[in-house]
């Protein structure tokens, strides 16, 4: 089943896979990192993470590089007023990061570029584009790209740039998105500043040079896919074109993907507005990571996502339901025999599952089908019509969904618990919220103990003992669930 993938650079679907039949050669812009990463980066790494999982489903193999900016404007001026070396500030964020990643259940790429460690590749590039004419030193030492030594800028972008001033220059790694001029390749040391010394002087890169150096070493001068953040099209990726294919002549990247902007609560998310959440925040407030994960997810990477707390309950619902759907599949005995109608349903549902995925990553199309086939099996056991033959055909969709989604399997308590840590270590214990603090004071061995406690009340007949126990365990968060298969109990 061939992926057909929106490609910014062509404006059609397109189907991505490799030109060499072997592996699909993927770089995506990875974290700036001078904070903590928040939920609209997330949705981007979660988006690209969809992509390479179902990839792998259809049998691809993908070498998935991500870049780490650990040296940029922002780096600077924060490593500056902290006091501290830029190495030892952007440390603490890019752990965090991959922290983040590793509690969301984010794949990590085959390769991670560091731009402090690329420097070399990023001045031999500096010197090629010199060599083309379209590289130029300044009275200060700095280099910049001469942009009409590129007729094809703006191709990505589609941005009309008929009215650019020509020679005019910026030199900050974040300006005005509508502004088209020559750019900084190479910032000239200033005093104080983090700088190399190099072939072409002391200093440090620019930010867009940065990715075509490392995309180029560890792709290619041309590979198959480039993916990112929507904000990052215009400048970001039109520059990095027009410098890799002026040192190159070869085509930079046959498919560009961009992951739409978060919303939340229908307004853009900033600190000014109270809406500006990381992973951490919404985590200490007591939601579990599989949750976020979903929510993040639900929407395709092409449409804009307004998270809301409604839709991470609604998906902390949904979580709960397959979690549930396959422990009654798991643990319940079923009579002997199978039901034609339930597998038939269990290989549509799974057809339909990679169909929707295979239609440009719509995962919003993807999960329906696994939901429908969820409900449809609940009323067949309601009702005993669900035998032991029908179990393993249904268990392979929801392994289908898993491989691709990844939540129905139970990792939230140990993201919880880092959490919780590093809200003591940092001194946020503030911002826990208290109903999580009450979740955490009862281990899954007392869980047990009072479970075991209240079967044996119940059985002597001794039901004041027996509500007393549900209602303290449902006061720590803990739900009790009595069926004819027996207790199960899960965190809420």
């Amino acid at each position: 089943m061939t992926l057909r993938l929106f490609n910014t650079l062509s404006g059609q679907l397109d189907p991505l896979a490799p030109s060499d039949g072997n592996v699909l050669r993927m770089y995506a812009c990875g974290p700036t990192v001078y904070d903590y990463a928040h939920i609209g980066n997330f949705r981007t790494f979660l988006q690209i993470d969809v992509l390479r999982r179902f990839l792998r489903l259809t049998g691809i193999e993908v070498k998935h590089v991500m870049n780490v900016t650990d040296v940029d404007d922002r780096i600077i001026r924060n490593a500056a007023e902290a006091g501290v070396p830029i190495g030892a500030y952007t440390a603490e964020y890019e752990r965090a990061f991959f922290e983040d990643l590793d509690w969301l259940h984010v794949e990590r790429p085959e390769q991670v570029a560091r731009a402090t460690e690329n420097i070399p590749r990023m001045v031999e590039l500096i010197q090629k584009l010199e060599e083309k004419g379209a590289a130029y030193r300044t009275e200060d030492g700095s280099w910049y790209f001469r942009l009409a030594a590129f007729p094809a800028y703006g191709k990505l972008s589609k941005k009309d740039l008929s009215g650019m001033e020509d020679g005019a220059r910026v030199d900050v790694d974040e300006y005005e998105k509508d502004s088209a001029r020559d750019f900084a390749l190479w910032k000239a040391a200033k005093p104080g500043e983090t700088s190399w010394e190099t072939l072409i002087g002391r200093g440090r890169p620019g930010w867009h040079i940065e990715c075509s150096a490392m995309a180029m070493t560890y792709l290619g001068e041309s590979f198959d896919l480039h993916a990112g953040g929507e904000d990052l099209m215009f400048p970001h990726h039109e520059n990095e074109i027009a410098q890799s294919e002026t040192a190159t002549g070869k085509q930079f990247a046959r498919h560009w993907m961009h992951v739409r902007f978060l919303l939340v609560d229908g307004r853009k998310m900033s600190k000014s507005e109270g809406n500006f959440y990381t992973l951490r925040d919404l985590l200490l407030k007591g939601y579990k990571a599989s949750a976020i994960r979903l929510a993040l997810i639900s929407v395709p990477y092409g449409r804009q996502l307004n998270f809301t707390f409604d839709g991470l309950t609604e998906a902390t619902n949904g979580i709960e339901r397959l979690r549930t759907f396959r422990a009654r599949l798991t643990e319940g005995a079923f009579a002997a025999g199978e039901n034609p109608q339930l597998r038939e349903m269990a290989q549509t549902a799974q057809q339909n599952f990679r169909a929707a995925l295979a239609d440009d990553l719509n995962t919003a199309g993807a999960r329906a089908p696994v939901f429908d086939l969820v409900r449809s099996a609940n009323t067949a056991i309601d009702q005993g019509q669900f035998l032991a033959g029908d179990r393993d055909a249904i268990l392979a969709v929801l392994k289908d969904f898993d491989s691709v989604f990844d939540v129905i399997e139970d990792h939230d308590a140990e993201p919880t618990r880092l959490a919780l840590e590093w809200a003591e270590q940092t001194g946020r214990m503030a911002n826990v919220a208290p109903e999580l603090l009450a979740r955490q004071s009862i281990t899954d061995e007392q869980v047990e103990a009072l479970v075991a406690e209240r079967a044996q009340a119940k059985k002597q007949r001794n039901f004041a003992r027996a509500d007393a126990i549900r209602n303290e365990l449902t006061q720590k968060g803990i739900l009790i669930e009595d069926s004819k298969d027996g207790v199960r109990w899960k965190r809420k």
